[in-house]
């Protein structure tokens, strides 16, 4: 299950090739999915809380079913697929209080993600509140897969689910969400 692995994989810089864009049938990337022979791993319902820091960014994600981490991340705002180095972190849900206490909460992006594994790639077709569906695709890097590796999977999952440019989405859902409201 991933929850295990992602638990297993704490405490160490990680790194990602992944891409956002708009999704514009939700049922469709199903199928596409379906097609690929991509796992199903189910719903999650996802509240991720970000706090104020001063680079990269920092958020709490409650997972239900799942559990609650940190997760930092630094990732450039661009658009197309891009490197994302990444801490996890698992913790305590109560510990929201403290970090908002002392670094201050920015926003909170509430989703409900559905989740496939495909290859070393994540693929995450998400309903985020009060912004619409999304997908992304987040290509795992380990010693078996560099950046390289990476692309070429996100470029062939383009093609396949036709995602078009202007579909992409340069920014994280808090930008979105900030720019939103």
């Amino acid at each position: 299950m991933l929850f295990v692995t992602v638990q297993a994989r704490t405490r160490c810089l990680m790194r990602n090739i992944e891409l956002k864009a708009r999704l514009l049938d939700l049922e469709h990337g199903v199928e596409i999915c379906e097609a690929l022979g991509a796992l199903a791993q189910g719903d999650i319902h996802q509240i991720d809380t970000y706090f104020g820091v001063e680079r990269g960014r920092l958020k709490l994600r409650e997972a239900d079913p799942g559990h609650t981490e940190l997760i930092y991340y630094e990732r450039a705002d661009t658009v197309g697929p891009k490197g994302c180095d990444y801490l996890l972190y698992p913790v305590d849900g109560g510990i929201k209080e403290f970090l908002g206490a002392a670094l201050g909460i920015v926003a909170h992006v509430d989703k409900v993600r559905t989740l496939y594994l495909w290859k070393n790639v994540r693929i995450h077709l998400d309903r985020v509140a009060g912004l619409g569906d999304f997908i992304e695709f987040e290509a795992v890097l380990d010693g078996a897969h560099d950046d390289e590796d990476g692309q070429a999977k996100l470029d062939y999952l383009l093609a396949q689910f036709g995602i078009t440019a202007e579909q992409h989405v340069a920014c994280s859902y808090l930008d979105l969400s900030l720019n939103h409201d």
